[in-house]
């Protein structure tokens, strides 16, 4: 019975879609005594086709006000057996808990719901036209959906769908053995080994960054040698040619002109606000449609994919050569997946595009929150910037980024806080979602085919059941020892929580993200430049309260319209 909570807007809308269409390829007319209303002949007199089209209309309209009808008003108070769980206050009727979660998201939302529902291990939501929504809190269930049975739980159709119309099918997309093959191959490519030969292009491209950033402060500083900075376009043009040089050795060129062609092409698939929307179309259209949608989203998007997707097929085709002639092909993600040799063209293709995509808009964020977070804890700000200093060289110096190791960075610990409590109070993904695939169970709970879950990222990061009463709190110190000068006497390495699932930023299991290590790599190694040469502090002293943050309602969570910093050069490194 559950699977009649998913009404099939899709099906009804291809029927429409295609009624339409024969209507106009035959150029069918109907009879005027026929279209009048009342009709002037009787039925009797109606062409046969009039008659039957007449009754199929009559039908399908009964059977689909039947299905909402039940759906919408009977299956969920009187018939699911998700009805007993316990549900937040705010839901409005038909609409359900829907306004909420399209204003601010799962994310920010459960965090309330988590206060108002404190020892509820699952619970459910209305979303419009009361389709249930289960949010996730409990470890134990967490561990049944991510680990023990993480192949039940898939993305939903309609979001890796649409997901796929701009990166193909690769990791993000792909479910089932599919993934398995897919997670299994990429694997060496994301090993600790392959990565720590990347810190030297990470720092050298921090270097770079900060070079052009002390350029534009230069010229914008005021008397007391401070400049406005807007650090969320700088971050993100960081990120792309960083995951850019070290997913396919290509240098995107955004630090330096952010608007070169290739790095636009890039920017239209950055998530937008109204991907939401176009989620909701691809919901209930089939993809030739969706594809020829007369919308502007649609065919930047289309544009942009095909353009990065000739590049990289270009620049396989060169590695491939390399490879074959026994060159060195470089440390690159994709290099390092070609000389596996366990990819066709087309499916490096899909994982490169992922790559990118995923890669430089998660770690864009990252860093625009950490750099918020120290904003607001100047002492924690100065504490980073003498640890970087005192163990990592300046920018300035001559072959700085060939002189940096993995060791150099990994070992600074309160670097390494610092970036896990950031990921962990304001993950770049505030919320996942799951779908049952089969009937089964959650934590007990018994869990119908189609049942749709939210797994409130930003919510379980920071429950104080898990982190303790100062759980909300940026604190660096908590992945700290005694020694280190922190506060967790006992399992410092995971920030003194009380259960692995409690840190939520990359999920568990496999699905868990393939690049976390990867992306915390190069988040510290720009954390570290930027930190070292500037000091940072918010222009609009009102966001010292984050509720005051208006965060862009999209897949990656960050400030709307970016973030601007009151920057200083801190002279001596």
């Amino acid at each position: 019975m559950a699977s009649l909570r998913l009404i099939p807007l899709r099906n009804f809308a291809v029927v429409a879609f295609l009624g339409a269409f024969l209507f106009k390829w035959f150029q069918v007319q109907v009879p005027a005594e026929v279209a009048a209303f009342p009709p002037q002949l009787p039925i009797g007199e109606w062409p046969p086709w009039v008659i039957y089209t007449s009754v199929f209309g009559i039908i399908f309209a009964a059977q689909a006000a039947a299905f909402t009808f039940y759906s919408v008003l009977i299956y969920p108070f009187f018939v699911s057996p998700l009805r007993h769980l316990p549900m937040p206050s705010g839901r409005i009727p038909l609409l359900g808990h829907g306004r909420d979660l399209r204003i601010y998201g799962p994310g920010v939302m459960s965090r309330q719901w988590f206060k108002e529902l404190p020892d509820a291990g699952l619970f459910r939501l209305h979303w419009h036209g009361n389709q249930e929504i289960i949010i996730v809190r409990s470890p134990q269930a967490l561990a049944d959906i991510l680990v023990k049975n993480s192949y039940t739980f898939e993305k939903p159709d309609f979001a890796r769908e649409f997901l796929a119309f701009i990166i193909g099918w690769a990791l993000l997309t792909t479910e089932g053995d599919e993934h398995k093959k897919q997670r299994r191959n990429m694997l060496p490519a994301f090993s600790f080994r392959h990565i720590k030969d990347l810190y030297p292009l990470f720092w050298s491209k921090s270097v770079e960054v900060v070079s052009a950033m002390t350029e534009e402060h230069r010229k914008n500083m005021d008397a007391d040698g401070y400049a406005d900075m807007e650090i969320s376009s700088w971050s993100v043009r960081s990120g792309l040619d960083i995951i850019g040089l070290a997913a396919t050795g290509i240098d995107f060129g955004a630090v330096r002109d952010p608007n070169s062609p290739l790095a636009q092409s890039y920017y239209c698939l950055n998530p937008d606000p109204s991907d939401f929307v176009l989620l909701g179309l691809r919901a209930f259209l089939p993809g030739f449609i969706f594809s020829w949608l007369p919308l502007p989203r649609v065919w930047r998007v289309s544009k942009a994919t095909k353009h990065l997707r000739r590049v990289c097929r270009e620049l396989i085709a060169d590695k491939q050569q390399k490879v074959a002639n026994k060159e060195d092909s470089g440390v690159d993600i994709l290099s390092v997946a070609l000389r596996g040799n366990l990819f066709s063209d087309d499916e490096l293709v899909d994982q490169m595009m992922t790559f990118l995509s995923a890669g430089h808009e998660t770690t864009a964020a990252s860093l625009v929150w950490a750099l918020y977070l120290l904003a607001k804890h100047p002492d924690v700000q100065d504490r980073l910037r003498k640890e970087i200093r005192e163990n990592l060289p300046s920018p300035d110096a001559p072959s700085t980024g060939a002189g940096i190791a993995s060791t150099d960075v990994d070992g600074l610990p309160y670097l390494n806080a610092v970036c896990s409590e950031a990921l962990r109070t304001n993950s770049p993904v505030p919320a996942t979602i799951r779908v049952a695939m089969e009937n089964t169970t959650v934590a007990g709970q018994y869990i119908p085919k189609n049942t749709i879950f939210a797994l409130p990222i930003w919510a379980i990061n920071t429950d104080p059941q898990l982190w303790g009463e100062d759980a909300a709190e940026f604190r660096p110190e908590r992945w700290l020892t005694p020694e280190q000068g922190g506060t967790s006497k006992v399992n410092a390495g995971s920030g003194g929580a009380t259960s692995n699932y409690a840190f939520m930023t990359f999920i568990h299991g496999p699905h868990s993200c393939i690049g976390g290590a990867f992306s915390k790599s190069e988040m510290a190694c720009l954390l570290a430049a930027w930190i070292g040469r500037f000091d940072f502090r918010l222009k609009d002293e009102r966001l010292l309260d984050e509720r005051n943050i208006q965060v862009n309602p999209s897949v990656v969570a960050k400030p709307e319209g970016g973030m601007v910093m009151r920057t200083k050069l801190v002279e001596g490194w």
